[in-house]
């Protein structure tokens, strides 16, 4: 079966770029150029058979990603189910599925099964847990146990897969070499490299990665070209590591198009907001326009529980410099596994900065957006307000506890609201206007 960047390349619009095009309110052909050329992916495994298409990249709203996934500590699948269901509610584009605990393929089957959004995975965790149940150590991982997990997880409908096959021997030597504060923080970045340590080997992924593409094409998976080495603190941001993967995984992004595969590739990380533009533009040049997905940026390293805010600020300007799809980061981040609420809180988050940098890129659906919201407001209409609100359901409650059921106004103002006052006697002035 062909993927959607083959069939874009012979003219043909499938099911999934005209539904692609009416979401985004683009030309069908739009689309298919978009894929054709690599500039937008549409991951759509062929096995995933209840998803709605979403595309990502250039041109199109920038899209939100939601991580959830068990854990050693939190083993039991159906919180994470929970997390599916309370992620979709709020907006999220595509979840990932980052389990760690017991029962992982089962737990992915679950999240697929019950998925309406692309769902990704990192195949590497898996191969690790499971090297480690049977060998007792990451580092006596083989080829085979990586590559038996990443055919399975596209057989049972990974729309997308990160992929750490940018860290080669040149990296590390750059890595070690040039030093950092905080080493490596990303988990599959971390497994890579301490298994290249030990073994003195080439990463495998980076070795045989002719053979990865070969999967992710029988099944349309989107290979996402995961940054092991990204920055995990402000002072290890743009350094020679990080950017050598980057000019790595531009030349992967080639070799992946040239056999059809869709591309996205992975970005930073903490980086100071000064700093953001830059990388997104550095990317985009040398991965030749592939969608970007980012973590964060996170823009400082000093506000645990509130880094869904510090993910915001930095996602703004990310999205507005070009990257095309923001992984949320929840209150969480760096103290815990999410719950429910932090779960909703990051994707609300995400979704308001890549809003943000929509209306800001001048995308019509996004400007008329908040003009409905703008007359909404002028009319005191507090029901399409509502409606319109990226949050409804907390702007409904905000609503109730704030307010009288028959008030007007908002108790902000109560009596003398602005909206209110002026708007009277400008209506009488109307009249008298030329």
């Amino acid at each position: 079966m062909a993927t959607q960047m083959q069939l874009a390349r012979k003219g043909i619009i499938t099911e999934a770029m005209k539904q692609v095009a009416a979401y985004e309110g683009v030309t069908e052909e739009f689309i298919r150029k978009g894929v054709a050329e690599g500039t937008i992916a549409i991951p759509l495994n062929i096995n995933h058979k209840n998803v709605t298409p979403r595309g990502v990249g250039q041109g199109l709203s920038v899209k939100v990603n939601a991580n959830i996934g068990t854990s050693s500590s939190y083993p039991d699948p159906e919180p994470e189910l929970e997390k599916l269901a309370a992620a979709i509610a709020a907006g999220a584009d595509s979840v990932m599925d980052l389990s760690t605990g017991d029962n992982i393929d089962a737990s992915r089957r679950a999240i697929i099964g019950a998925s309406t959004v692309m769902v990704g995975t990192v195949p590497i965790y898996q191969a690790t847990v499971e090297t480690i149940k049977k060998r007792g150590a990451v580092v006596e991982m083989t080829k085979e146990d990586l590559f038996e997990v990443i055919r399975q997880q596209a057989a049972d409908g990974a729309d997308f897969m990160t992929i750490h096959c940018g860290i080669n021997k040149n990296v590390l030597d750059m890595l070690t070499g040039e030093g950092r504060v905080m080493d490596v923080v990303s988990r599959g970045g971390s497994f890579i490299t301490g298994w290249m340590l030990h073994n003195g080997k080439e990463n495998p992924l980076y070795e045989y990665y002719d053979e990865i593409l070969d999967i992710c094409a029988e099944y349309d998976v989107t290979i996402s070209l995961g940054d092991g080495l990204r920055p995990g603190c402000l002072a290890d941001a743009s350094d020679r590591a990080q950017l050598q993967e980057l000019l790595n995984l531009g030349e992967l992004t080639q070799r992946a198009w040239a056999k059809g595969v869709q591309v996205m590739v992975e970005g930073p990380g903490h980086v100071p907001y000064n700093q953001i533009a830059a990388n997104m533009q550095l990317q985009k040049r040398v991965c030749h326009g592939a969608p970007f997905y980012v973590l964060g940026p996170l823009v400082t390293d000093v506000a645990p529980g509130y880094d869904h805010i510090t993910s915001a600020i930095g996602g703004t300007l990310a999205a507005m410099s070009g990257a095309d799809f923001l992984c949320y980061v929840t209150p969480a981040e760096h103290l815990g596994l999410p719950d429910i609420n932090d779960v909703r809180e990051g994707v609300i988050a995400a979704r308001i900065a890549g809003h943000a940098a929509d209306v800001a890129k001048g995308l019509p659906k996004a400007v008329e957006w908040d003009l409905e919201m703008a007359k909404a407001r002028k009319n005191l209409d507090w029901k399409k307000q509502i409606e319109l609100a990226i949050d409804p359901v907390k702007a409904q409650a905000y609503r109730d506890k704030k307010n009288k059921a028959d008030d007007e106004a908002c108790s902000m103002c109560g009596d003398y609201c602005a909206v209110k006052i002026v708007g009277e006697y400008l209506d009488k002035c109307k009249g008298c206007r030329k």
